[in-house]
């Protein structure tokens, strides 16, 4: 299965890379996408690594779309089409929509939040519609899955796993990695 993941320079770390790292140790095929100019990114603090390619303009071979936070969200969140049009053309295409921490504020603005959701305590001020689930570390409501946190990334990639491989797939994948 594969899910496309928007990376930007000022991506949290462990939302961007741990996100990564274990849904590709799940099965998944994530493609770490830009919008930016060049394919070099530079985390939030500071780590360096490469996209895996531009933000293709077809999104047919993508399962869901990932939106990880950090302090780009701030930054751009308000003057952004790109992230917030790219989020609407999953949804109009029926795929999963996969926001944690500051990211979800991207589908907030865009109006794509309609039932229950968690984000980092104080992004739900653009909440529009929903039911903000302050002390939820992930919540799955329907094709949205979303996170609280850099402290719930292990919870959110959970959630992603279990809903789209089914639970003896999350199960065998906490034994697989001793959680």
């Amino acid at each position: 299965m594969k899910l496309l993941m928007v990376v930007s320079n000022d991506n949290e770390d462990v939302e961007s890379l741990g996100t990564a790292a274990l849904l590709t140790r799940a099965g998944f095929d994530v493609f770490k996408g830009t919008f930016q100019q060049g394919l070099t990114i530079h985390t939030a603090y500071g780590t360096p690594y490469h996209a895996d390619g531009k933000i293709p303009s077809d999104i047919s071979a993508f399962e869901g779309l990932i939106i990880p936070g950090g302090k780009y969200v701030q930054a751009i969140v308000d003057e952004d089409t790109q992230i917030k049009d790219l989020a609407r053309t999953f949804k109009a295409q029926d795929k999963y929509l996969m926001a944690l921490c500051a990211g979800p504020r991207f589908l907030m603005q865009a109006d794509l939040i309609e039932g229950n959701f968690t984000c980092y305590p104080g992004a739900e001020k653009d909440q529009k519609r929903g039911h903000y689930l302050k002390d939820q570390k992930a919540v799955v409501d329907g094709r949205l899955i979303t996170a609280r946190s850099a402290g719930s990334v292990y919870d959110f990639v959970f959630a992603i796993i279990e809903t789209l491989q089914g639970k003896e797939a999350l199960e065998a994948f906490q034994k697989n990695i001793a959680y």
